[in-house]
């Protein structure tokens, strides 16, 4: 791919109180070093971690650190830094701010710019793991994803606490990977991607189905993933209890016959991305009334559920295709054996025990040059990961 540079970009860089705010400091030369003029603005609490002076030294400007400075003459250095920006980027973003943000409060310099700002904002969440998952800070993320800021992590690895789980901030170098990709040319900038996500759910009566485990994580991850490099995304959605990542369209179904009849409807497209745990099988007829419960037991017949992934790859318009296999035991054998059986350019292999309704994941990307294992890491990453592949791949 061609080499790309941040050359007159013009980037705020929020720093918050957290000890990643360290990192913030390597990210600010990185950042001058791609050929972008940085300005950052700090929390006070941020000045705990790291001084101005530091940062005034890496950006050659004066930090922002105050929302009543007013060395501009009219008091306004907060409104004009946000309208020189080309994008926002909040390095790290503790769970306090991410809060303000979701919330729309303004109380000091950052939050301020952040609101009142008309260009792409970026965060790169940091805190402990436990901060993280908690439901408090997921429907703060929610609500961001729902406003259109673009979430970069975090990672999942040992933290400054001496816990391990996912709420590392994503190391300088791919930050600026990530700001290259997404904000700067876009690796699938035109492209139109097809993804499908979560369980199906095929109905045995009116009140009971057979299901699966999927908790859509890695569908939702890829589509946002995907979005961020600049295509256009549908996201063919199993039932699932997760938000729609920003910009992407999602359309709802429950069913096996539901989800093919809906991927068939979006195609053509560029890249088809089969994530979805559909059901292998479904009931021959399903009850129209509950079933009784009865001392002799139920038998039920079982029948062949479509194979989705299968049909769009043979097709004469065929997308690129990517599939997935969520084995139990001898996963490398069984996932080569379903991309060449299903005819697939790509197929993204994994551990069913160690990933259904986790955040994070061991991968093993195959396709005809061989292996390309990712190690574990947050979905949100993978996702990341697995996209880079396919633009490879398409360019």
């Amino acid at each position: 791919m061609a080499a790309v540079s941040l050359s007159g970009k013009n980037i705020l860089l929020g720093v918050t109180g957290g000890v990643a705010a360290y990192k913030a400091a390597e990210l600010c030369r990185l950042l001058r070093k791609a050929g972008a003029d940085v300005r950052v603005g700090m929390t006070e609490a941020a000045k705990r971690f790291v001084t101005p002076l530091t940062f005034q030294s890496l950006s050659g400007k004066p930090v922002l650190t105050s929302i009543w400075e007013a060395a501009d003459g009219d008091g306004m250095a907060h409104i004009r830094a946000s309208r020189e920006a080309d994008l926002i980027l909040v390095a790290p973003a503790t769970a306090e701010f991410l809060a303000k943000l979701a919330h729309g409060r303004a109380d000091d310099l950052l939050s301020t710019l952040c609101l009142a700002r008309s260009v792409p904002l970026y965060v790169a969440p940091a805190m402990n793991q436990a901060m993280w998952s908690a439901a408090p800070t997921q429907r703060n993320l929610a609500q961001l994803h729902a406003d259109g800021v673009r979430v970069l992590g975090p990672a999942a690895g040992e933290q400054a606490c001496g816990e391990t789980g996912p709420g590392r901030m994503l190391e300088p170098a791919e930050l600026l990977a990530e700001l290259l990709a997404g904000h700067v040319h876009g690796e699938l900038a035109g492209r139109r991607v097809v993804v499908t996500a979560g369980p199906t759910f095929e109905p045995i009566d009116p009140v009971r189905g057979l299901t699966n485990r999927s908790s859509g994580k890695m569908g939702y991850a890829v589509a946002s993933a995907a979005r961020e490099a600049g295509a256009a995304v549908c996201l063919v959605s199993g039932p699932t209890c997760l938000a729609v990542p920003a910009g992407v369209r999602r359309v709802d179904v429950e069913t096996a016959a539901q989800m093919r009849a809906a991927v068939l409807a979006e195609l053509p497209a560029d890249v088809f991305i089969a994530v979805a745990a559909v059901a292998d099988y479904r009931v021959e007829t399903a009850a129209r009334q509950k079933l009784k419960k009865d001392a002799s037991g139920l038998r039920l017949e079982l029948t062949p559920t479509p194979d989705i992934l299968a049909e769009v790859a043979a097709r004469a318009d065929a997308p690129f295709c990517v599939g997935f296999a969520a084995e139990t035991e001898n996963l490398i054998a069984h996932a080569e054996a379903k991309r060449q059986r299903k005819n697939v350019p790509l197929l993204v292999a994994n551990l069913a025990q160690d990933t259904f309704g986790r955040d994070s994941a061991e991968l093993v990307l195959l396709d005809a040059a061989g292996r390309h294992p990712l190690p574990r890491a947050d979905k949100t990453v993978q996702a990341r990961a697995i996209i880079r592949h396919i633009a490879a791949h398409l360019n």
